[in-house]
């Protein structure tokens, strides 16, 4: 019976080297989570990536930039997408947990303030934007349109984007500000959310990344002041500079990228994951 031992225990050794081969085939499939605003454009790499290589799997979710930093965190994402900075108590609290979060700046994107294209209100200042957001400015009269109760759209509290418009709007990058959104605000979960909501409501104002702007929503020339120009937010002013709300899009890796991460964020840095950028919307950070 010494040689059917050996076959089976060939045998079985062969399931144990393949599921071993499967299990390192799992690399052929990454996980990436987060920031909202970057999902459509993270879906697009994948996409593409999946095209040219069909052996590997890579699936896209949002949810939001803090949910994604936190599965990058507890290792049950591969990458993050982030529209936020890592702030320094997750990077604390990744380290204690040996993972070392690695930030890639893929993209830029303009917040757009956008109103319902009914609305006459086109531009507003800073300072305008701030008063709506935190309830000091009510009425759409106050800024230039009909007397109508204003409707205060904005992302939940976990979004990247969320905190970009408390931080650079209504704190205007002061770090003692203790401004916060207006109670009454309407705390949406999607940027498709927002936008469904003023396509439908002549009265409602929110924001979100440009990509998300189309026929049925007006976007608002935001100025500095009320000395500055009024600028639209298009790919082109975030590209000059001129528009006032714009900031970097990031993917965060544990560590330097190996393999099939490697392999992606090469390609979403590459002139034809760059050229994605643009087609979604967003300003690419390389030509």
């Amino acid at each position: 019976g010494g040689i059917m031992f050996k076959k089976l225990l060939f045998v079985f050794l062969g399931v144990i080297f393949l599921a071993s081969m499967i299990g390192a085939g799992s690399k052929n499939s990454i996980q990436i989570k987060g920031s909202d605003t970057m999902v459509n454009l993270g879906q697009a790499w994948a996409e593409k990536d999946m095209d040219t290589n069909p052996g590997d799997f890579i699936a896209v979710t949002g949810g939001g930039s803090g949910t994604g930093l936190s599965s990058l965190i507890s290792a049950t994402c591969d990458i993050a997408m982030s529209s936020r900075n890592i702030k320094d108590k997750e990077i604390a609290l990744a380290r204690q947990k040996g993972v070392n979060p690695n930030e890639i700046i893929v993209a830029l994107d303009g917040l757009a303030v956008v109103v319902n294209p009914g609305n006459v209100v086109d531009k507003l200042t800073i300072d305008q934007l701030a008063g709506i957001f935190t309830g000091r400015i009510t009425n759409w009269k106050d800024v230039g349109g009909k007397d109508e109760k204003i409707v205060l759209l904005s992302r939940e509290v976990n979004s990247g984007t969320h905190v970009y418009f408390k931080e650079h709007v209504l704190r205007k990058n002061d770090p003692n500000s203790k401004e916060e959104f207006a109670p009454g605000a309407l705390m949406l979960s999607s940027s498709q959310a927002i936008a469904d909501e003023v396509a439908g409501n002549s009265s409602a104002i929110g924001y979100y990344g440009m990509g998300y702007i189309s026929a049925k929503q007006k976007p608002v020339a935001i100025a500095k002041d009320e000395k500055s120009e009024y600028v639209e937010p298009t790919i082109e002013n975030v590209v000059n500079n001129k528009y006032p709300i714009s900031r970097p899009l990031f993917l965060y890796t544990n560590g330097t990228p190996q393999g099939l991460v490697k392999k992606f964020v090469d390609f979403a840095l590459s002139k034809e994951g760059q050229d994605i950028v643009l087609a979604t919307d967003f300003v690419p950070i390389s030509r």
